[in-house]
């Protein structure tokens, strides 16, 4: 993306929504007292509008480096980006969607739904607009008046969703958020999510065990060696996200040979892991 320069006019590049260069991180493990390494010399580019999807084995430091990106850790070594400010803490320009639910019981849809934004004091009329645009949006409208309880679980994920994309972050952060739903609600939620972020224009940051699911909602799939986790290849998705529907999934070659690439590099990790544990 270029923007005119005012004084000249010439065209500069602009920076990246996210970026991120050498971050590596280690941590102490609390029961056993040991150094953990969780990521090793990570460089990372989003760019605006993209839908970046993350896989790789099973303690890689895929959570490690969204929690950087977040704000909620620093990094042991270098430095991550939001529009060429340094991440030193969470912002509103962040929202992060966790895999374990977040909504409070005590609280209906519209209430959970609008939770942050009466935190954030946001006028009653403004409030009750944005609220009923996103319930109508992520397919919620009729059960406004429901709590968790009287919810299904692909239902509790839609509030939880619909509760970060309310407060209009540029970027969206989700860990895993399908994973505790059944197969056919997750078939459904991720093509919710691909309709959701093609219609508001979102920067996505999604990570994900599933490399169909990385395939089907990515622009572009990042592959990450096991631990200390590294980028070991960035794959563009050959078919444009606006276009993907399951079916097409199922039967287009480019796609398949996507998800078969993607696959040999996670299984290829995932097996070296396990000789290195033996």
């Amino acid at each position: 993306m270029t923007v005119v320069d005012e004084v000249g006019g010439a065209a500069a590049v602009a920076p990246p929504t996210i970026s991120a260069k050498g971050l590596s991180h280690a941590f102490t493990d609390a029961q056993t007292g040991r150094t953990v390494h969780a990521l090793d010399d990570v460089d990372l580019e989003i760019s605006a509008g993209e839908f970046v999807t993350v896989v790789g084995p099973s303690g890689c430091g895929k959570t490690t480096l969204l929690n950087i990106l977040a704000g909620f850790i620093k990094p042991s070594v270098g430095e991550a980006y939001v529009n060429g400010r340094l991440i030193e803490k969470p912002g509103s320009d962040r929202g992060v969607v966790f895999q374990e639910l977040a909504i409070l019981p005590w609280r209906n849809v519209r209430r959970n739904i609008s939770h942050g934004l009466e935190i954030q004091k946001v006028p009653k009329a403004e409030m009750s607009e944005r609220v009923a645009s996103i319930i109508e949006l992520v397919g919620l409208t009729g059960f406004e008046h429901h709590h968790p309880h009287q919810l299904s679980g692909g239902m509790r994920q839609r509030v939880a969703v619909a509760r970060t994309w309310v407060s209009d972050p540029e970027i969206i952060l989700m860990d895993e958020p399908f994973a505790a739903v059944d197969a056919m609600t997750r078939l459904t939620l991720q093509e919710e999510l691909g309709a959701l972020t093609v219609r508001t224009g979102k920067t996505v940051f999604f990570i994900t065990h599933s490399v169909e699911e990385a395939v089907f909602l990515g622009d572009r799939v990042i592959a990450m060696s096991a631990r200390p986790g590294k980028i070991i290849d960035e794959v563009n998705v050959p078919v444009d996200r606006s276009e993907r529907t399951w079916e097409l999934m199922a039967h287009n070659e480019p796609l398949q040979e996507t998800v078969e690439h993607v696959l040999n590099l996670v299984r290829g990790e995932a097996a070296g892991s396990r000789e290195a544990d033996i």
